[in-house]
């Protein structure tokens, strides 16, 4: 299917279908909006004015480190934007934006060429605009979908999510975003330390010297962190590498210094210190780990003390939700801006990269 990438003249002809349905008339009207939330591990999605949420699961990071491209993803794509919208009910005349997260950003610096021509055949088969969104506007997403769902209850200046394929500390007027999240961050501990590409590798046990390697690792890759941050910052983790894995250990081991609402950073270190010598097993049995989490427990544990350290924070507040980019893309004019120029995104895209989501659609030809 997706030979026909390849031959110019395919293309040419098919920017010039997206360029014409880019620019028909919104059918419902800026009222009837459907997004998709496309990041590493699948597609969520929702619509204006309702709660429902539905998802179709597919490791689009696995695929990602196999072939270094998202060519083999696309007609579990194609299909699963399709099977959403039949199976919540959404409108067949919304306005569709996608968001593409991690993962196509990462396709996008890899052969950006390659990306496009992927959306390009993505919006003529569904009619859905898929947007590369940068790293900062992901933040600005999490804080207010964030808000959104915990109200009084955020206390923090930002919040901490931590992906599959990236992490995202999220705040109201800063934010920092890393292809760091738990499975990257795994990966790259697996290689560092046992040399293997093969994940999720057995980490544990892990010596004292290993243990240091890994906590200098993670100094040098969030040192950008404390200059895109600005001010005090106080976190609140919302993601299940938080909240199911690392907070119930570092609970169950250093009951003193922990309480319902988060940990101390000085009980994770003492957690990490505890559990970094001991085989996999034995340190499953000891923090209580869930099977489903048990490879990654000492390096979600890790990465969580280096991001404490790297904001400064003495204290991370623990409040698990379901957070997703839709609330935020469904309300970014921006985006839906460019829905009503996707052939000029497109064209963006493939000069800039990542970057032609921030240009502005107005500029471009009528």
């Amino acid at each position: 299917m997706i030979s026909v990438f390849t031959s110019p003249a395919f293309r040419q002809a098919l920017l010039g279908l997206v360029c014409w349905l880019a620019s028909l008339p919104a059918l419902a009207g800026d009222t009837c909006r459907v997004v998709f939330d496309m990041g590493s591990s699948g597609i969520r999605a929702g619509v204006l004015n309702s709660e429902i949420i539905v998802r179709a699961d597919f490791d689009y990071l696995s695929e990602w480190w196999a072939k270094h491209s998202l060519k083999g993803t696309v007609a579990t794509t194609v299909t699963s934007l399709h099977d959403l919208s039949l199976q919540a009910g959404f409108p067949t005349d919304c306005q569709k934006v996608g968001g593409g997260f991690s993962v196509w950003r990462l396709a996008a610096q890899a052969n950006v060429d390659e990306l496009a021509d992927i959306l390009e055949y993505i919006y003529s088969t569904t009619g859905v605009a898929v947007l590369v969104i940068p790293q900062q506007q992901e933040g600005a997403y999490g804080f207010f979908g964030s808000r959104q769902v915990l109200g009084s209850r955020l206390t923090t200046t930002h919040v901490l999510d931590i992906g599959g394929g990236s992490l995202q500390i999220s705040g109201e007027h800063s934010s920092f975003g890393e292809a760091l999240g738990q499975k990257i961050w795994h990966r790259e501990l697996c290689r560092v330390i046992r040399n293997t590409d093969t994940t999720p590798c057995t980490l544990q046990p892990l010596s004292e010297k290993e243990v240091a390697i890994a906590r200098s690792l993670l100094m040098e890759r969030l040192k950008p962190a404390a200059d895109k941050l600005s001010g005090t910052v106080s976190l609140t983790a919302i993601s299940r590498p938080v909240s199911r894995n690392v907070f119930p250990a570092v609970k169950r081991m250093v009951v003193e210094e922990t309480d319902h609402q988060g940990f101390s950073r000085s009980a994770i270190k003492q957690a990490i210190d505890h559990l970094a010598p001991l085989k996999m097993n034995e340190a499953v049995l000891l923090s209580g780990s869930e099977p489903a989490y048990a490879s990654y427990l000492i390096s979600d544990m890790l990465l969580v003390e280096g991001l404490l350290q790297a904001t400064g924070g003495s204290y991370l507040h623990v409040a698990e939700i379901d957070l997703t980019n839709i609330p935020g893309v469904l309300n970014d004019e921006h985006a839906f801006s460019w829905r009503l120029q996707y052939g000029c995104y497109l064209e963006r895209l493939r000069h800039v990269g990542v970057p032609a989501y921030a240009s502005e659609p107005a500029s471009c030809p009528q």
